[in-house]
């Protein structure tokens, strides 16, 4: 018996929260900060966003289309302004992609930019989990801005 936990738009739904909290994280850094600011050795959070922007619509094109393309994170962005307008064309686009992947792929191996061969699934909850764990950084930075940071719970 097959028994679903989740469904595909939940799950898509849910990463569109984590998206639009990340987003307001964004708005969140003043912006020399957002390029500049560092602790203990780690990325500034533009250098994270870029990281994010070069997984996640290259992930679901190349899933979707079967190409494999190598990843490339080189900020598309100079700005904070332009940072968020590619976020927001890049969440545009993972609500266009995201359907094409239908449930029985998910259970299927990809091999994501010609070196992580794992079940898609787990391609997108690491998209997922590495978003998370990137804000949690950022969340850290902010209040050593003296910035509170969104509640971390309000996803929607």
């Amino acid at each position: 018996m097959h028994t679903t936990i989740i469904s595909n738009a939940q799950l898509l739904q849910h990463w569109q929260g984590q998206r639009n909290l990340t987003r307001r994280v964004i708005e969140a850094f003043p912006e020399p900060d957002l390029f500049n600011f560092t602790i203990g050795g780690m990325r500034p959070f533009s250098a994270m966003c870029a990281e994010l922007i070069a997984i996640a619509v290259p992930s679901l094109q190349s899933i979707t289309s079967g190409k494999i393309e190598k990843l490339d994170e080189k900020p598309t962005f100079q700005s904070k302004e332009e940072l968020l307008k590619q976020w927001d064309a890049d969440t545009a686009k993972i609500n266009e992609l995201f359907p094409l992947i239908s449930e029985a792929q998910f259970q299927k191996n990809f091999v994501l930019f010609g070196e992580y061969d794992l079940k898609i699934q787990q391609h997108i909850f690491y998209f997922i989990d590495n978003e998370i764990h990137h804000r949690g950084q950022a969340y850290v930075y902010l209040r050593a801005l003296g910035i509170e940071p969104p509640y971390f719970w309000e996803t929607l």
